[in-house]
């Protein structure tokens, strides 16, 4: 199967058990996650040779994270160690009017101290054949964003396809930094994916007439603004996740492609999603969406693929998709009924 890279920053997720309020109890379960760590274990489950790239901290808790890595599948000859934290995020699940939070701790993460030089990115992308990293990277430090461009530059060298997740947080940076930095790096990719939320705050896009909140999607005013980026940004292909949220517990989930070499607009099918943990949806959806792309799937086909992929992803706690090519088919082929399978 296809070599694929993912690089960006594996977290500690702290969370208290079930619905629970951060700290209700005095439990916190311990697990992994990251916006390109849970692309990098999708793609694994879904039997591409995944190599994950990061910095971790040599100490028993960067340990543990390689560790839940290799238990996925995920290749990690390429995690280089150094530094003296993991990163952390606390992760509260919300329920029916009472949205999910996460509260972050990772400043001065071994990531974030990276600089431009301290990757062999050559090696790395040998043989590659696609190359994924998200806006969250960037937004870590200077050092993380100059190291982003390096890998990308190394990826297009290599010939690698590229994809990256606009993934705007907020609580890194402001609409105008991600401007800066996102707009430079963008053009770079093959393949552009995000949100209404993303397309607006990274790169400064609007998508008028939508109001997910209240359950109200404009299919023509996403294809406007997808055919703006790849105007604008010479991108080939340009995905938007639709999450109507309808609560906490209740999402409607589909997702729009522009295939801009074909120059053709598809709308995908639609599931009303019970949330059992939405963190690492837009992920899965990456995951899939790229994994489609790299079989040959045609670009409608591989739309569908990831919004199926995605919609279990949500249904399973912690970050990562742990569901198979066949479980995915299953539900494509119309078998959404939850049946016990025996």
């Amino acid at each position: 199967m296809a070599k694929t890279v993912c690089f960006g920053e594996i977290m500690l997720r702290l969370s208290p058990p079930g619905f629970e309020r951060l700290f209700q109890s005095p439990q916190l379960h311990a697990s992994f996650g990251g916006g390109e760590a849970n692309v990098a274990v999708s793609l694994a489950h879904f039997g591409c040779d995944s190599y994950y790239v990061t910095r971790l901290p040599a100490n028993p808790v960067g340990d543990a994270a390689v560790k839940a890595l290799r238990a996925e599948g995920v290749r990690t000859e390429y995690v280089v160690r150094g530094g003296s934290r993991v990163g952390i995020y606390f992760a509260e699940t919300g329920a029916s009017q009472r949205p999910s939070t996460v509260v972050y701790d990772r400043g001065h993460s071994a990531i974030s101290e990276l600089e431009p030089g301290n990757l062999p990115w050559r090696t790395m992308f040998e043989d590659a054949a696609w190359f994924h990293w998200s806006g969250i990277t960037p937004a870590l430090s200077r050092g993380a964003a100059s190291c982003t461009l390096e890998a990308i530059q190394h990826a297009r060298q290599a010939g690698a396809r590229i994809s990256v997740d606009l993934n705007y947080r907020k609580k890194l940076w402001s609409d105008r930094e991600a401007q800066q930095t996102m707009r430079r790096l963008a053009p770079l990719a093959d393949v552009v994916i995000a949100n209404e939320e993303d397309l607006q705050s990274v790169l400064g896009i609007d998508v008028p007439g939508t109001n997910v909140a209240g359950g109200s999607l404009n299919p023509e005013a996403y294809r406007k603004a997808a055919e703006r980026v790849a105007a604008e940004f010479s991108v080939k292909c340009v995905a938007v996740t639709l999450r109507e949220s309808l609560s906490a517990s209740v999402n409607d989930w589909s997702a729009v492609l522009l295939d801009a070499t074909e120059q053709k607009f598809y709308q995908s099918q639609r599931y009303r999603v019970s949330l059992v943990d939405r963190i690492g949806g837009g992920d899965s959806f990456a995951a899939a969406l790229i994994f489609g792309l790299l079989t040959g799937k045609g670009s409608e086909e591989s739309l569908r693929f990831a919004v199926a992929a995605s919609a279990l992803k949500q249904t399973i706690p912690g970050d990562f998709n742990r569901v198979s090519v066949s479980e995915v088919e299953r539900l494509l082929a119309g078998d959404a009924s939850g049946r016990v399978q025996r």
